[in-house]
């Protein structure tokens, strides 16, 4: 067997690299102009080697019975690390994939191919344009995964993002976000702030270390309309190799503060991570 090589190819928006894991035979980090964006094992879908993508993963084992097929809309596509993943654990979902990064996804399709009969649809398209045209009540979950290289673009931290997912969702969805932020964490409160406009449950996940304002890091946001089971969530978060607190009801009241949610004419990305901030968890 040959030795997997990396893979280097401009694509449209940046420099994407494909570096294969030496310690397992058929896994692959994504990195776009140096940030981290994916990691995937072809042979272990269910295998999530981020600490955030991980937590993502609490939230989707929760928010349905163990294998239920559902409606997932993923935002951001890097090497489709949560479609797998859903596939894997919920045969039979329909999952679309909205990445604005064409070259991206030409990339990972060709080195990282999805296995026969995914369900997996690609979309190279803006997040935000394409949730727009996307039919009422039409997804079980909304997952918010994109990063313009490692920012949050900020068209996608609005009210009229967050009201058009609320939309897309059925009336029992989830939302789903990956953000980063620091103390005092400005954009993470206002992020709180714009979704509590139209959703009546929010959950925060994050590492301790990162609420307390010690570092900058990943912090998982869900919303919906009715409680996620919370208790199992926390229990897998709390078991983590890195252990993350789950903050929900009045500790995520008490977090948003005075924050102001976000209208487009007042919107920013999320900030510069600090050099080395995001690696593998």
């Amino acid at each position: 067997m040959s030795e997997a090589r990396p893979v280097i190819r401009t694509t449209d928006h940046g420099t994407a690299k494909l570096m294969p894991d030496v310690d397992r035979e058929r896994a692959w980090l994504l990195t776009v102009d140096g940030a981290p964006q994916s990691y995937v094992d072809l042979d272990e879908p269910t295998h999530l080697e981020f600490e955030y993508a991980r937590r993502l993963g609490y939230v989707l084992d929760a928010v349905a019975e163990a294998g239920r097929a559902l409606d997932v809309v993923h935002l951001g596509g890097g090497a489709l690390t949560l479609p797998r993943y859903v596939a894997a654990t919920r045969p039979g979902s329909r999952q679309d994939v909205v990445e604005a990064d064409a070259g991206l996804l030409e990339l990972v399709v060709e080195h990282l191919p999805l296995p026969a009969g995914s369900g997996v649809a690609l979309h190279a398209a803006d997040a935000r344009a394409w949730l727009e045209a996307a039919a009422d009540d039409s997804a079980d979950v909304v997952i918010g995964d994109v990063f313009g290289g490692s920012r949050v673009p900020a068209h996608l931290t609005t009210l009229a993002y967050a009201r058009e997912a609320e939309r897309v969702l059925r009336p029992g969805g989830v939302y789903l976000a990956n953000l980063a932020d620091a103390a005092p964490f400005g954009f993470l409160r206002s992020q709180l702030a714009t979704f509590a406009e139209y959703f009546a449950e929010l959950v925060l996940i994050a590492e301790p270390g990162v609420l307390r304002g010690r570092r900058f890091g990943n912090a998982v946001l869900v919303a919906s309309h009715r409680p996620v089971d919370i208790a199992v969530v926390a229990r897998r978060a709390a078991a983590d190799v890195f252990p993350a607190r789950v903050e929900h009801g009045v500790a995520v009241r008490e977090f948003i503060g005075g924050a102001c949610p976000v209208g487009d004419a007042d919107a920013v990305p999320s900030p510069e991570p600090p050099d080395g901030a995001f690696g593998i968890g």
